[in-house]
């Protein structure tokens, strides 16, 4: 059997036995290998552990039984887990936030939006009173991207509003840097998404990194996959720089607002740095 056909094989395994919480012998059990064989050769194809596979699985039930209004208890039977502290660690553990929180999908929270005008196109910006929380290239200048905001915040109340944490933000895009270090953000992710999302932050303007350069950064070379999915995740476009991220063979690899603009970012930003130091010479 090919090593992607046993690791198509545990996985599904692990989606249809997730209630039961298998360990990691069990399911190293069903497609014939030892656990340690099973596990690097998991981590290796999927990007994370079996374990955190199966985490990830049953949140995703747990979120959608959530959606259902389902009482915690309900939750963590239906799902596998032994009671509702298993299913509030899961949560912070995966989610940054507790089962109802997530529940409540951002119910208090007040959100402003507008819409803006780019050198890279026209963009949705989104706040709260603690930083920015939202941006997202806009194909057409009508489009109503509001929704964008509400796949993270569906409880939240959004207003039509620039705010000066959006006004500070804005600058970045005309090439004014003297506000970076008055721009908050408030971000919704789990924990590895913060890590990632930070990382992002310290690559300076004009230079690159590979996914496993940053992989390697977090103490995993073997995790470029799974800072790839966050990288994908990134809510705040441009100000967390995903653009400055390429392929270790040096391909610009994804970019989920298009080739076409990551180039031009990327391109923009070296002429910037090149500038400057001719400048400071």
């Amino acid at each position: 059997m090919y090593d992607y056909q046993r690791i198509e094989e545990a996985i599904r395994f692990i989606r249809q036995h997730f209630r039961e919480q298998p360990e990691l012998n069990e399911i190293a059990k069903q497609i014939h290998l030892s656990p340690f064989h099973f596990q690097r050769l998991f981590k290796e194809w999927a990007g994370v552990s079996p374990k955190k596979f199966l985490q990830f699985t049953s949140i995703e039930y747990a979120k959608q039984l959530l959606q259902e209004q389902k009482t915690l208890a309900t939750v963590s039977f239906e799902t596998g887990l032994s009671g509702t502290s298993r299913l509030h660690d899961l949560f912070i553990q995966i989610e940054g936030m507790t089962p109802g929180e997530y529940q409540l999908g951002g119910k208090n929270l007040r959100i402003y939006y507008s819409r803006a005008e780019t050198i890279f196109g026209n963009i949705l910006i989104g706040s709260t009173d603690k930083g920015i929380c939202h941006i997202s290239f806009m194909e057409h200048a009508a489009e109503p991207s509001e929704k964008d905001i509400m796949t993270r915040f569906p409880a939240a109340t959004l207003e039509q509003k620039t705010d000066l944490h959006q006004q500070q933000a804005l600058k970045m895009f005309r090439d004014d840097w003297s506000d970076l270090d008055r721009i908050k953000l408030h971000l919704k992710g789990t924990p590895f998404q913060i890590k990632v999302w930070n990382a992002l932050l310290q690559i300076p303007m004009g230079s690159l990194k590979s996914y496993k350069g940053i992989a390697s950064e977090l103490g995993d070379t073997n995790a470029s996959r799974a800072v790839g999915t966050a990288i994908g995740n990134n809510p705040v476009a441009f100000l967390i720089p995903c653009h400055r991220v390429i392929t270790s063979s040096g391909s610009l690899g994804g970019y989920h607002w298009g080739i076409d603009r990551k180039s031009a970012m990327i391109g923009r930003e070296a002429a910037m740095r090149e500038l400057v130091d001719c400048l400071t010479r």
